[in-house]
């Protein structure tokens, strides 16, 4: 598995990471904690959560399936939400007052059975909360040695700038795929200017571009896909020609690579 680094930071992860979110029903726990395990045994060391994903019922199988590796990955996790800390009602609104950030990751880190967590995102910005006033938060856990560097998460450019400015953001978290292209034009010009990495989530397009989708397919009541207009019958059935495409692309052999690497073989979706 090759390895990176998230921007100028020294916070290296697997050029793969594990995106533990489910868009379906929940499934079985100890098949996820195998699945989850079964990552790390092929090079995987980057595990992303977040403390609304259940709400708290993710980080709590994360935390518990990765206790026995936990020196060799690095777990990110998000805030941001108004979730009731103490029964995980969730208020439907954000919320990313300095207190309820602290508050809210003491109970990340009992979940996430840890003393530590690698990179601490804001899950959304809060338009009620100043950008510095959630960027002085986190720096504060930091300090306190709860975290260890600083992500956002679909952040826009002076949103992105203004955090900067009072802590280094080591890596922004965005939809960026094949398909979802609005990070090109604004966003990745001003991490490459601050030196920021960039997280990608649903490079497979939540699933539409590994071919396995199409208009017949059917989503359960608890999957987010179906209350996303891309994944709507009609929506699938126009963005199929992409998946098409995308099935006849061949890498082709060189000579540069047959004296460097090797042949590199098609990718079948």
């Amino acid at each position: 598995m090759q390895k990176r680094k998230l921007g100028n930071s020294n916070l290296e992860v697997s050029a793969l990471g594990l995106g533990c979110m489910g868009y379906g029903p929940a499934a079985d726990k100890q098949d996820m904690i195998a699945l989850i395990r079964a990552a790390v045994e092929r090079g995987v060391t980057f595990f992303d959560t977040a403390e609304v994903y259940g709400p708290f019922r993710n980080e709590e199988i994360v935390g518990e399936a990765l206790v026995p590796v936990r020196d060799q990955v690095v777990i990110a996790t998000k805030f941001g939400w108004d979730i009731d800390l103490e029964t995980g009602r969730h208020h439907g609104c954000l919320n990313s007052r300095p207190d309820h950030i602290k508050a809210a990751t003491e109970g990340m880190l009992k979940r996430l059975r840890t003393d530590c967590i690698d990179l601490l995102y804001q899950h959304r910005v809060d338009p009620d909360v100043p950008m510095e006033d959630v960027a002085g938060a986190v720096k504060d856990l930091i300090q306190q040695g709860k975290a260890k560097y600083f992500g956002l998460s679909e952040a826009g450019m002076q949103s992105i700038r203004r955090s900067h400015a009072v802590l280094p953001v080591t890596a922004l978290q965005s939809e960026y795929s094949l398909w979802t292209r609005e990070p090109v034009a604004d966003v990745l010009p001003v991490l490459e200017e601050l030196g920021i990495g960039l997280v990608p989530y649903g490079p497979l397009g939540k699933g539409f571009l590994t071919g396995k989708i199409n208009d017949t397919t059917t989503f359960a009541s608890s999957d987010l896909r179906g209350r996303i207009p891309r994944f709507k019958p009609e929506a699938r059935q126009a963005n199929h020609a992409l998946v098409d495409l995308l099935r006849s692309i061949r890498f082709v052999r060189t000579d540069w690579e047959s004296n460097t690497q090797g042949h590199v073989g098609a990718e079948h979706l």
